[in-house]
């Protein structure tokens, strides 16, 4: 299987694009930061620095009982108080390929070498160790009786939450071309979802991983296999009975989970999950324009083009506002009802390269794993 690296993606280093000197405008090169007025202010709290480089952006923290667990492509796990910042222990293990989940006890990260591993949330102890034969690239969701898996290989794996035991796996088709990434794997109802890199949304059941229902995200329709390139490395949002998926030149579709079907998509490329908040579903797309549909009617709202190019990370919902970072370190606060910006605070010389919110602050991480704890 031949991979695509993040050239073409949001991830994708922008250094051959910054310093183009043309007395035209290159549709490419990263749009100028243009003046706002300034409603909010971003602060930070703390910031820790761990080791590697984090240039795919799949190393995000995990949280559990006021305290924030985080690892580093070298190895090191580290339990810290969310609040402070104050590190609780630390646990040093081989290289890693992805970032943390927490829960039930337990913290999973997985290493280079394919091997999922359990800790003890208490004390960094290892409890189990499983090698599942490949890369794994995101990080695993967690529940009360299973660990659940998807690999870079595109198999979604069950692993016993106390022993590591394998209980059921489940193999998808791979397409000849994917993008270096994969999303991660969703539990909800005692179901699974879990989109996968031929651009399909899989439903399993938690227990036993029988497919229940499955549905194009989008369908190729070009003529090569980089036409026909419709990677989905965004994990599929739950929210109100319905499923929010979004891929690679392809559509934001819209799954009903009582009718095990689609009920509306739109054209659009993207590597991010949408966000829905205030009513709004907001797509950050692959060239980092943002688009928004409102939720009752799903008519477009406002498209934002002021940060074209400039290889903005995810966005998440905090406190009613959509966040972003962007290569520059910067991070961008938007009013989600009109897409207009409220706020923006450099935080870093390195690109922002991730960003989630838990109770009242959210974390920015970059390119080299420094962790930021910020709040508007």
């Amino acid at each position: 299987m031949l991979q695509l690296g993040f050239l073409i993606s949001s991830c994708a280093s922008s250094d051959g694009l910054r310093f183009w000197k043309s007395d035209e405008i290159d549709p490419d090169e990263p749009r100028e930061l243009i003046s706002f007025s300034e409603q909010k202010n971003i602060s930070i709290s703390w910031k820790n620095s761990f080791s590697g480089n984090n240039d795919i952006g799949n190393f995000i923290p995990a949280f559990s009982s006021g305290n924030l667990y985080f690892s580093d492509a070298e190895g090191t796990v580290t339990s810290m108080d969310a609040m402070s910042g104050a590190k609780n222990w630390e646990k040093k293990l081989d290289e890693l390929a992805s970032g943390t989940a927490a829960g039930f006890g337990i913290i999973v990260i997985s290493d280079t070498k394919g091997n999922v591993i359990a800790l003890n949330i208490n004390d960094g102890s290892e409890l189990w160790s499983t090698n599942i034969k490949s890369e794994i690239l995101s990080s695993v969701a967690i529940d009360a009786k299973a660990v659940i898996v998807k690999s870079g290989a595109g198999e979604l794996l069950s692993l016993d939450n106390q022993t590591g035991e394998i209980l059921w796996s489940y193999r998808s088709k791979l397409p000849t071309l994917t993008i270096r990434g994969s999303s991660s794997p969703v539990i909800f109802d005692n179901k699974v979802y879990v989109s996968f890199d031929n651009g399909r949304l899989g439903v399993f059941e938690l227990d036993s991983g029988f497919p229940i229902w499955d549905g194009a995200i989008s369908y190729v329709s070009g003529s090569s296999e980089l036409e026909n390139l419709i990677d989905a490395d965004s994990s599929p949002v739950i929210a109100g009975g319905l499923i929010y998926t979004t891929n690679y030149q392809g559509k934001l579709n819209i799954f009903d989970m009582s009718q095990k079907r689609s009920i509306w998509s739109y054209d659009i490329s993207s590597f991010f999950s949408p966000v829905i908040t205030r009513g709004m579903i907001i797509v950050v797309e692959s060239d980092s324009g943002i688009k928004s549909f409102t939720s009752k009617t799903l008519e477009e709202s406002w498209i934002l083009e002021d940060y074209l190019n400039r290889d903005i990370s995810n966005a998440i919902s905090f406190k009613g506002n959509l966040i972003f970072g962007d290569f520059e370190g910067y991070i961008h606060v938007i009013d989600p009802l009109n897409g207009t910006t409220i706020a923006r605070e450099k935080i870093s010389k390195q690109p922002i390269k991730s960003i989630i919110s838990r109770s009242n602050s959210f974390y920015a991480i970059d390119e080299e794993f420094n962790l930021f704890s910020l709040n508007i």
